[in-house]
């Protein structure tokens, strides 16, 4: 039963008395006797139907007055594919409250990026989630806190501001209404093989996701694209580190991603080990939120796989590699300039160029570390460059200026809540974006899941090898990115 099959409650407690993980971040169980809520999985033992409620969100939950499961951790559930599915307010806003949007400019500026008054944007979410605006972004600062709080050693005032709360009582007051337990009690509860973990300097988590996951494929297509001084892979594969720098309003970050797992096992938990070394704490969401994104860590690939499976063609592709996801971008507006400097050559030239145009006009960090040596320089600097050190036409230089113009102008956003067939009717307004830059983008930038760039060669190729056409793609909707990355990953 896939994800998108649970309609009812009572799907609900067949799920529930399944421990089943696909509907982890799907739903949440809260149980009265108890006063707790839960993951559909969790370990415990099943309570009785009448004793259960459910949720569509942890804070309708917290809201309804349930605190967090210890034992199971519900606020660290993957996030729900209906977010990145969905292309409708609902699905605009949990994408920007995701990336932390509340906490940099508030309510009213979640509402001014959707469109919509805070009202309507209250009314929209509380009927959709249970929950408004503010109590979805209080839950995230929450498991933000308690990340912090069980994984370093910053001092809990230093916590409670880092994860976006605006004073200490606060936080001191969510955390105990959250967890039952005050900042420092939660603190010394952590487990000593956990709090081990994070040697060195950073912060270390775990990134989970729905299993299958096709981590080797996955880093494949994320290494091969790598730019030199903003992102290396290190190691070998099956074993590989992925480090890249991330650019934040109060200062740059570098992030590790690992293949397998810390203690060197390749499976046994459905998460990717992560480390963060940021500037400013400040970035903590919005860093986790990008290498979700980057990763496609929300999605349901079950879903995908049964969608497929009957597919002559897309179903043998699915089963040979299970867990292959649509892999996103840790920055849009990088992107966006990645995307054109690759128009009409080789994924390694483009890599190349791209090395070429951080090393003269990125931003250096203070201090290298291995391969990385900048942050990817920003739109507003690139809007008047003449880009000499590049080597290619004029007309492609252009077409750089003009992207990097409307980015920092914002007549084209691509931030994650951003009204996808508003942004590539301005991407194709662009002199010089072509409907496969235009689609490529909406794929990664905007993590589309159901995307066709148009002219892809290689999915002509393969298609013409396949014996298929262009009536088939109507078939492949509303996974159509899945679909790509099949043909692309076997190409």
């Amino acid at each position: 039963m896939a994800t998108s099959g649970i309609q009812t409650d009572e799907h609900r407690y067949d799920a529930v008395r399944g421990r089943d993980p696909r509907f982890d971040g799907v739903f949440f169980i809260a149980v009265l006797t108890t006063g707790i809520y839960c993951r559909p999985s969790c370990p415990a033992t099943t309570p009785k139907r009448e004793n259960v409620r459910f949720y569509p969100s942890a804070a309708a939950a917290q809201a309804a007055g349930f605190r967090a499961c210890r034992r199971c951790r519900p606020d660290a559930v993957p996030g729900s594919a209906e977010w990145n599915l969905r292309a409708d307010v609902i699905g605009r806003a949990m994408r920007l409250i995701n990336d932390g949007v509340i906490d940099r400019e508030g309510v009213s500026g979640l509402a001014v990026r959707l469109g919509y008054s805070e009202r309507q944007v209250q009314r929209h979410l509380v009927a959709e989630l249970g929950a408004g605006p503010l109590a979805l972004a209080r839950a995230q600062r929450a498991h933000t806190a308690r990340v912090l709080l069980q994984t370093t050693k910053l001092p809990a005032t230093d916590v409670a501001f880092a994860a976006g709360f605006a004073s200490v009582r606060q936080f001191n007051d969510t955390i105990r209404e959250i967890y039952a337990a005050t900042p420092t009690e939660l603190r010394d509860s952590a487990r000593k093989a956990e709090r081990g973990t994070n040697g060195g300097s950073g912060i270390s988590l775990r990134l989970a996701y729905r299993e299958p996951y096709a981590r080797e494929q996955i880093f494949d297509f994320i290494g091969a694209r790598a730019i030199p001084g903003v992102e290396e892979m290190v190691g070998e594969r099956g074993d590989r580190v992925y480090r890249r720098t991330l650019s934040f309003e109060h200062g740059p970050g570098i992030v590790e991603v690992r293949e397998r797992h810390n203690d060197g096992s390749g499976g046994g938990g459905a998460w990717l080990d992560c480390r963060l070394d940021l500037a400013d704490l400040r970035g903590f969401t919005t860093a986790i939120g990008r290498m979700r994104r980057l990763f496609d860590l929300d999605a349901d690939p079950v879903a995908v796989a049964e969608y497929f499976g009957p597919h002559a063609v897309l179903g043998p592709l699915s089963r040979k590699t299970p867990g292959l996801r649509s892999p996103g971008a840790a920055d849009a507006d990088e992107m966006a300039i990645r995307a054109v400097l690759g128009q009409q050559i080789t994924v390694a030239a483009a890599r190349r160029l791209a090395g070429t145009l951080v090393a003269e006009r990125g931003e250096p960090l203070p201090e290298p570390t291995g391969g990385l040596t900048h942050v990817f320089p920003g739109a507003q600097a690139l809007a008047d460059a003449d880009f000499a050190e590049l080597g290619m036409p004029e007309s492609r230089k252009q077409t750089l200026r003009t992207i990097s113009g409307a980015l920092a102008d914002g007549s084209v956003r691509l931030d994650p809540g951003a009204d996808r067939d508003q942004a590539q009717q301005e991407l194709l307004a662009l002199r010089g974006i072509g409907p496969w830059t235009a689609g490529y983008l909406r794929m990664r930038a905007l993590s589309d899941p159901d995307v066709v760039p148009a002219g892809d060669v290689v999915i002509k190729s393969a298609m013409k090898k396949a014996g298929l056409d262009r009536t088939d793609v109507e078939s492949w909707h509303p996974w159509a990115s899945y679909a790509i990355h099949y043909f692309w990953s076997n190409s």
